[in-house]
This record gives C-alpha cells, sequence and structure tokens, in this order.
C-alpha cells in the first residue's frame, strides 16, 4: 500500500488543472475549485485566493465581496462591493428595459409562429411588422451575456437562445452557441448540453472550415468542454467517445492537448460494463491502445501507462503497480474521482483477460496478487469472472489453479482478421490522399 505521502506525490505529479484552465471558461473552472478545495488537495487559503482571483472580473458581486471578506478576515465586504452589485443590477434592468419589445415577440404565439428558418426573412417580417432592429437584437444578445456573467444560468441559455435565433451576425452566433453550451452545462441540463456540443461542432467544421488554425483551437475548447457530459452523464458516453475518437479530434488531441488521454482511456476502460455492443467495445481499445502507443514520447501518466504496460509491454506487474498509482490519480481528477472505483474494476477484467489469454494453467494466488487482492478475495474474483464472461476455464481447489481451454482460431477467421484491417487502413489511406 502507497502511504499518505507518496500518494500525494503522485498526485500532484500528475495535477491537470493548470493545463485545463487555459481552454475552459471561467465559470466552468469554478467547479474544479471547488472539488479541489472540498477535498483539501490545497490549502483552503489558496483556493479561496484562486476563487477570487477568478470571479473577480464577473458580475457575481455578493460572492466575490464574500470571497474578498474571507480572505481578509473581515465580517463583512466593503462598501466597493455594495456599489458593485448595485452598478450590476442597474446595468441588468437598463439591458431588460431595452430589450424588452424584443423579448416580449417571444411570448406573442402569432409572432413565433410566422418565423421560418431563414433567418433574413425572420428579420425582415419582424422589421416591416414590429419595428424590430438588429441594434436591439444586439441588446438581447448583451443581455444574456451579462446574465451569464452574474450567475443566472437558466435565464442566460433562453436569452441566448432566443438571440441565435434571430441573428445573422454569424460571429456572434457562434458565441451565443457556447455560451449556451456553457450554461447547459452549469445548470446540468445534460441533454441539452448534448445538443449543444452537436451545434458547435458543425459550426467548427462548417464555418471555419477554411480556417484550420481556430479550427484546431476551437476544437481544443470542445474537446475540454465535453469531459463535462462525458464524466457525469450516461447517454453521453458512446456519442462523445466516438466524437474524441474521430480523425478530426484524435488529431486535436495529439496535437494540441496529449492530456486528454486519460479522460479517454478512463471512458473507455470504465464503458466495458456499458457498452452493448462487445465489437465496438473491443474496436475502442484498440484504437485507445494505437494512439496511447503513438503518443508515449508526448505525453503519459499512471492511467497511460498502465495501458503501455497491460496491453504493449504484456508486463503484468508493472501493470499492477501501475494501476495502483492510477487510482490515486483518478481520485484526485475533478471529472474521474466519481468512476475510481468503477475503473480500478473494469481493469483488473482487463488484466485477467490477457492473462487468461496467455496461459494455460493459472495459479490463484498469483493472479490474485497482480490484482492487489487477497487469496479469499482472488478465488471470488476468478469464480464471478468466469461466470460473467463465460470463459472456458476450470477451477482445481486442491492445486489451488484455473485451467483454461483456448480453442485454436480456424484458418479462416485468422485470414478474416487480417482483411479487415487491411481493408481499413486502405480506406484511411485513401481518404487522406483523397484530402
Amino acid at each position: 500500500m502507497a502511504t499518505s505521502t507518496e500518494s500525494a506525490s503522485v498526485r500532484d505529479s500528475y495535477d491537470l488543472v493548470p493545463k485545463l484552465i487555459p481552454n475552459l471558461d471561467r465559470h466552468l473552472i469554478f467547479p474544479l475549485l471547488e472539488f479541489i478545495d472540498n477535498n483539501g488537495i490545497h490549502p483552503h487559503r489558496d483556493m479561496v485566493q484562486a476563487k477570487y482571483d477568478l470571479l473577480k472580473p464577473t458580475l457575481m458581486a455578493d460572492f466575490v465581496g464574500k470571497l474578498y471578506a474571507e480572505l481578509h478576515g473581515l465580517e463583512q465586504p466593503p462598501a466597493e462591493f455594495q456599489q458593485k452589485r448595485d452598478d450590476a443590477m442597474k446595468s441588468l434592468k437598463d439591458l431588460e428595459e431595452r430589450a424588452r419589445k424584443v423579448l416580449d415577440l417571444f411570448d406573442n404565439e402569432e409572432v413565433v409562429s410566422n418565423l421560418r428558418s431563414d433567418k433574413a426573412q425572420n428579420m425582415k417580417y419582424l422589421e416591416e411588422n414590429h419595428g424590430v432592429t438588429m441594434e436591439m437584437i444586439d441588446i438581447v444578445f448583451q443581455y444574456g451575456q451579462a446574465q451569464f456573467s452574474c450567475g443566472n444560468y437558466n435565464l442566460a441559455q433562453e436569452l441566448l437562445y432566443q438571440y441565435r435565433i434571430l441573428s445573422t451576425d454569424v460571429e456572434k452566433t457562434n458565441q451565443a452557441t457556447w455560451g449556451k453550451l456553457a450554461s447547459e452545462i452549469l445548470r446540468t441540463d445534460w441533454e441539452a448540453a448534448l445538443e449543444e456540443v452537436t451545434k458547435v461542432r458543425d459550426a467548427i467544421e462548417q464555418k471555419l472550415y477554411n480556417n484550420p488554425l481556430a479550427q484546431l483551437q476551437h476544437r481544443t475548447w470542445l474537446t475540454h468542454w465535453v469531459l463535462f457530459p462525458l464524466f457525469n452523464f450516461e447517454d453521453a458516453r458512446e456519442p462523445m467517445i466516438e466524437l474524441l475518437f474521430s480523425p478530426a479530434f484524435i488529431n486535436t488531441i495529439q496535437t494540441s492537448c496529449p492530456w486528454i488521454l486519460r479522460y479517454l482511456a478512463a471512458a473507455v476502460i470504465t464503458n466495458r460494463n456499458r457498452s452493448r455492443n462487445s465489437n465496438q467495445y473491443q474496436k475502442q481499445l484498440k484504437d485507445l491502445v494505437r494512439v496511447v502507443k503513438q503518443e508515449l514520447y508526448e505525453y503519459s501518466d499512471p492511467v497511460t501507462e498502465f495501458i503501455t504496460a497491460l496491453c504493449l509491454d504484456f508486463d503484468f506487474e508493472e501493470a499492477r503497480r501501475k494501476l495502483g498509482e492510477a487510482e490515486e490519480v483518478l481520485k484526485s481528477d475533478f471529472f474521474l474521482a466519481s468512476s475510481a472505483d468503477q475503473f480500478v474494476d473494469c481493469a483488473r477484467h482487463l488484466i485477467s483477460e490477457s492473462y487468461c489469454k496467455i496461459h494455460q494453467r493459472i495459479d490463484i494466488k498469483d493472479l490474485a496478487s497482480r490484482l492487489n487482492l487477497s487469496q479469499d478475495e482472488g478465488e471470488k474474483w476468478i469464480v464471478n469472472l468466469i461466470r460473467d464472461t463465460r470463459v472456458d476455464a476450470k477451477i482445481d481447489y486442491k492445486e489451488g489453479t484455473v485451467v483454461m481451454n483456448h480453442p485454436p482460431q480456424s484458418v479462416y477467421q485468422q485470414v478474416i482478421e487480417k482483411t479487415r484491417g487491411g481493408f481499413f487502413r486502405t480506406q484511411v489511406i485513401t481518404a487522406a490522399v483523397a484530402k
């Protein structure tokens, strides 16, 4: 067992928060700081200072004032924060009054029924029949931004949605989509967040197609933002893994944010029990191993090193050691803490399956030690493994061994597997040449 000092050393060595922060909106960073503070990973005062510095530019005057008071040992925040609050409320009220005419139109069923998918036509209709100008619509955008800055994410997402329906300004519409995505994440409305992820991805592909550098930057941001639904919403697991494994996003991960491999690895491994399609899971695992192998020189941590030790080097002792380190890393990671136990369980399945594939007779005590389990726990584990996976094996309790039956793969199946791999590589090469 690792000591608390060793665990802290492993945790601090592989802390990804400094790499995540530049790719997240400041409102999305706040939950990460709260997690660190609540788990005592860094001194409380340092975290209060970090939260104060993070939120100071926002309109959350009351909360920022409380943080300032806590930092300086005051019972009440200074008067300047009350002034900031009054100024923020005045600004919000002014924006609401200026946006009221447009907002009232969304409560008019006749107006809503006359809106179409053609934004230019909508603008012409509203201008001719209701005197709406583009400046009025821009006020809705500003009002939505202000509400988001105040932390009122429910109203912010509604305002940004309404702005997006009417606006013909491509750049501001994209900003509104990013803002709505952030609002849905912070509201934990994961189904709505998934819809916004699709809209952001489509905008990156369609509206930035002639600007590869901007595409790379926006994909990098989106790669980080999708971690929220990926690890908080069951129905997001498959579509988000599929998104991250798509050629454009794998290229983005390899080019600008290889640390995302930790999250991709954790998502794939813990997806073992969720995936209804065994072939799909095996494909994801093979793709993961391939990418981890390619990026060994660029990035590694105990999670990716576990993959390397088990699936590339077949070093079971190293895999066992790295799994222990990976557990410590996952428990201190905001996105992965809740799935740390599940990761260890699924990783043990991987170790067991790999070990069983290459051995005819397995010593239960030896396998249990490789899984960081006692002999009794190891026996129960192996019994459950044989039952759940229906492996063709028998347990010899007298000898304390498991006897595996490995039927030989037919030559026809071997040919099929080789052909399938060659066909896939041909497709990839053809697509690259065509591009």
